[in-house]
């Protein structure tokens, strides 16, 4: 009876409620569109020796859209982060049930971080970045981060200064920091709470209605860094995006197949039918590329599973809100990505670093559209690990075909989790 209460109760947790986010939409087709125009009229350019003139207008209306986008990142972040972290520690008072839903969602994302910070860069050890992606580096600053001695990591770790953090992009000090901020706000009498996570939801909206301004003109700044890229590339630029897209793909089955383990493990479910009770949910998920759009198939799926109704209702609608399964690996994977294109060597004190910070910003950009979600959370993460965040400008433009298994991970995770809640509420049940 408690569990089932408790269940009941998290039902106002599930949901945006009234710290709801404007909705923004990437003009994903016409993005990739400009950027293979753009590195074709480029590759065409480098050819037949189009005037440098060219090349530097190109380059200036590109790099005034790529500063655009990254003047967002920092508010952005910090509004997101504070409210997506308060959000999951509110629904973690509800109960037993949520309790356990989000201990196995952060073992989802730590393990699937520790897995990318090994397997990215074993596996492009063995099939190297092709000639020619240095070229994506064009705009990025000639000194990129040092790695850090250890002592020097810790010490970076809490800044006497927050402001100055946020001028220096020091993305270390700037998470903690707001971790401890939400924290602090679930302990403040109602009122202020209240007032506080209102401020930080309309700075998140402002924030939003911006890089929605500045995604709008996502055509004209692709088409233009698209063509400095050709230039200096040629054709490797093409054979480069399709090596990162199959790369990075590849690390977020890791999650996809995790999914299978935890309900086989800790949900009890046979491979064989909780595979045939997700093909409606994952064949929403792959045309729709939408978590929040795959919910009602989600529901539908755990209904094939024998899932009690009210687990389903409570665990679904909030994991979609506070949830990512694939949101560290494949985060750290463009890191790890870029890092091999710039020559950022990743120590193993970075590394770690990464794979926190991966897990934590993957709460700054729930229910987020893909591409939106992929320059707010990648974006922090780089700047941790001192990897320039220069590329990401580009890649957004190829983000909707790695997206296919960012969403096709999360509703098969999403409905694995429940169905590890469902069999621990029973278990509960049966001691009581």
């Amino acid at each position: 009876m408690q569990e089932r209460e408790d269940l009941e109760a998290g039902a106002d947790h599930a949901g945006h409620g009234r710290f709801a986010l404007v909705e923004i939409r990437l003009p994903v087709t016409l993005t990739f569109a400009a950027l293979v125009g753009g590195l074709g009229l480029g590759i065409i350019g480098g050819a037949f020796g189009a005037p440098e003139e060219v090349a530097a207008i190109a380059g200036l209306v590109g790099g005034l859209w790529l500063r655009a986008l990254q003047m967002t990142i920092i508010p952005l972040v910090a509004a997101l982060l504070v409210l997506g972290l308060t959000q999951m520690i509110l629904a973690a008072r509800v109960g037993t049930a949520a309790r356990r839903m989000i201990a196995i969602m952060v073992f989802v994302q730590l393990a699937g971080g520790a897995f990318t910070s090994i397997a990215m860069p074993a596996l492009l050890r063995a099939f190297p970045v092709p000639q020619g992606a240095g070229a994506f580096l064009a705009n990025t600053p000639q000194s990129v981060g040092e790695v850090p001695k250890v002592l020097d990591f810790l010490a970076s770790l809490v800044s006497p200064n927050i402001v100055a953090a946020a001028a220096e992009t020091a993305m270390l000090p700037l998470t903690l920091f707001f971790v401890m901020f939400a924290v602090a706000i679930t302990h403040l009498p109602g009122e202020q709470g209240e007032r506080l996570l209102g401020f930080f939801h309309a700075l998140g909206n402002a924030m939003l209605l911006i890089i929605g301004w500045v995604l709008a003109a996502a055509p004209v700044g692709v088409l233009a860094l698209g063509y400095g890229v050709g230039v200096q590339s040629g054709g490797g630029a093409f054979a480069a995006l399709g090596h990162y897209v199959v790369t990075v793909t590849v690390m977020g089955t890791f999650i996809f197949f995790l999914a299978y383990v935890v309900a086989g493990l800790l949900g009890g479910k046979g491979l064989p039918s909780f595979a045939k009770a997700l093909l409606p949910a994952q064949a929403v998920a792959l045309s729709t590329q939408s978590s929040l759009a795959s919910l009602p198939a989600m529901l539908d799926s755990s209904s094939r599973l024998g899932l009690r109704p009210a687990t389903a209702e409570f665990v679904l609608p909030l994991a979609v809100v506070i949830f990512r399964a694939t949101s560290a690996a494949m985060n750290l994977a463009v890191v790890n990505y870029i890092a091999a294109l710039a020559g950022v060597e990743v120590s193993p004190t970075v590394a770690i670093a990464g794979i926190l910070i991966a897990s934590v910003i993957s709460l700054s950009a729930v229910s987020l559209p893909g591409s939106i979600s992929f320059v707010v959370s990648i974006g922090p993460i780089a700047l941790a690990m001192g990897v320039p965040v220069e590329p990401l400008a580009l890649l957004v433009a190829v983000e909707m075909l790695p997206d296919l298994m960012r969403t096709l991970g999360n509703v098969t995770m999403n409905v694995a989790v429940t169905s590890a809640v469902d069999r621990t509420a029973d278990e509960a049940n049966a001691e009581t």
